[in-house]
């Protein structure tokens, strides 16, 4: 059985499959096998074919995205990007955010950088260079596109102006409808809808606003023959029964959610589900061993019905390939593997006495915001919050404080685990945990930050 029937076999439900699908979320990632940087893969069609080429050869993928970035949308409906050599772009500026206008543009097959990924998806598939893989096309979900146009507001209108929030979703629905027509005509056979926001609202906010609009786009694409899967990043937690009730084939979570728990809900749904593996502390910072370690005792702890192994989201530009080759080992010789390992100890585990200096807050002459986030620069939600607390700043201006801890950072991962920090994005203030994978609303959060400002004079 080939890698792209596994990937069928899972999204129609089967059971006692022979083996566990393995989907590498090798986005810019791609890039550092053949030595072109985040910028090149994503606005060079060649260099990102000749990149995928080789992510197929050496990770052996079941299924493979094309490319993952949630911004092609965004910057061909007017947002500004900013770029980085080993990231995706994020959006710096949305056309929305002072006017509440509904745009009516429907991006067009040869808009921005939506041929790059069509003309790639075509050579793969005509020169059978990975005709054994299901190609993956990521389209950016109706919320985080709809957050990218009108920025933060989108939280305080949720509550002010739902009706205005409802009629951007309807469009950005349409955005992303359209963009999964081009790639199921390319050829693609399983449309992932990418919406890292949806984590950052409660289960009443998702029915209200999403449950209608991701029933369309998912039975769209049922619709076309095509298979669907749901992206989300963050600790979607809550809401995973409420995206299993929108009707995808599969749901793709990260490492902020309990995949045991989460694959109980989606279990009973009759949805496949994937990820989880940790970006960083695993990924990008341990070793090969540990990678297998913690991709067998994954295994170990979930039934292999409905199951698909992939990293929590977006693989970091840096991840050791061996790192990624080492969860490839696993999923093809667990008992081998966990037989080599069986004495073996996380690399992170001799890392316990790494010294880190917490502030003194009670000792603080104005209140201290620290974010700690994956990375706002390639995170959305992470963007976002980080983000709500610019605004902040710049509202406050020196009665604050504020600091990013990213998770990309090795000492920032050590940081987190000794405050007790368990998802990301957060905020603390003052070393208080305030809001974990909740964004806060302007209203709200200038309230908080006005109680500490007033408690330190």
């Amino acid at each position: 059985m080939t890698g792209k029937q596994l990937i069928y076999k899972v999204m129609q439900h089967e059971k006692a499959l022979n083996r566990i699908p393995w989907v590498p979320f090798a986005g810019v990632h791609a890039g550092k096998l053949t030595g072109y940087n985040a910028i090149k893969v994503l606005t060079d069609q060649d260099k990102l074919f000749e990149s995928l080429v080789k992510v197929n050869e050496i990770y052996k993928p079941d299924g493979l995205p094309i490319m993952f970035d949630l911004q092609i949308e965004a910057e061909i409906l007017g947002c500004e990007l900013m770029w980085d050599e080993k990231a995706p772009p994020s959006v710096k500026t949305h056309p929305l955010e002072l006017k509440d206008q509904i745009p009516d543009y429907i991006p067009k097959e040869q808009d921005g950088r939506i041929p790059i990924a069509l003309n790639v998806i075509d050579r793969l598939r005509k020169e059978g260079r990975v005709k054994d893989t299901a190609l993956y096309g990521l389209v950016c979900g109706p919320f985080t596109l709809a957050s990218h146009l009108r920025g933060n507001n989108i939280f305080m209108d949720m509550i002010d102006k739902p009706e205005y929030v409802k009629e951007l979703l309807d469009y950005a629905s349409k955005v992303t409808v359209q963009m999964s027509k081009y790639y199921i005509q390319a050829g693609i056979d399983v449309v992932a809808v990418v919406d890292p926001l949806v984590s950052q609202i409660s289960p009443i906010h998702f029915n209200e606003f999403l449950t209608d609009v991701f029933k369309q786009i998912f039975s769209y694409i049922r619709q076309q023959g095509v298979f669907s899967s749901f992206f989300v990043c963050g600790n979607a937690t809550r809401n995973i029964e409420e995206m299993c009730k929108t009707s995808p084939d599969c749901i793709s979570i990260d490492e902020n959610i309990d995949m045991v728990e989460a694959k109980e809900i989606t279990d009973k749904y009759d949805i496949a589900i994937g990820g989880n593996i940790p970006l960083t502390s695993i990924m990008l910072y341990g070793s090969q061993q540990d990678n297998m370690r913690y991709t067998v005792e994954l295994l170990d702890s979930l039934s292999y019905d409905n199951l698909i192994i992939s990293p929590g989201c977006d693989m970091p530009y840096d991840i050791p390939p061996e790192n990624v080759i080492g969860v490839q080992q696993a999923i093809e010789d667990t008992e081998g593997i966990k037989a080599m390992l069986e004495n073996y100890k996380y690399q992170d585990e001799a890392m316990e006495e790494m010294e880190i200096d917490i502030p003194e807050y009670e000792r603080l002459e104005k209140p201290l915001i620290e974010i700690f986030t994956i990375d706002s620069a390639t995170c959305a939600a992470c963007t976002y919050m980080v983000d709500a607390v610019k605004v902040a700043k710049e509202h406050f201006g020196d009665s604050i404080d504020y600091m990013e801890y990213k998770a990309t950072n090795r000492e920032n991962i050590f940081r987190a685990k000794k405050m007790g920090i368990k998802n990301l994005p957060c905020i603390l203030i003052n070393g208080e945990l305030k809001y974990s994978s909740i964004i806060p609303d302007r209203k709200e959060l200038f309230e908080e930050i006005e109680r500490y400002i007033n408690n330190a004079k």
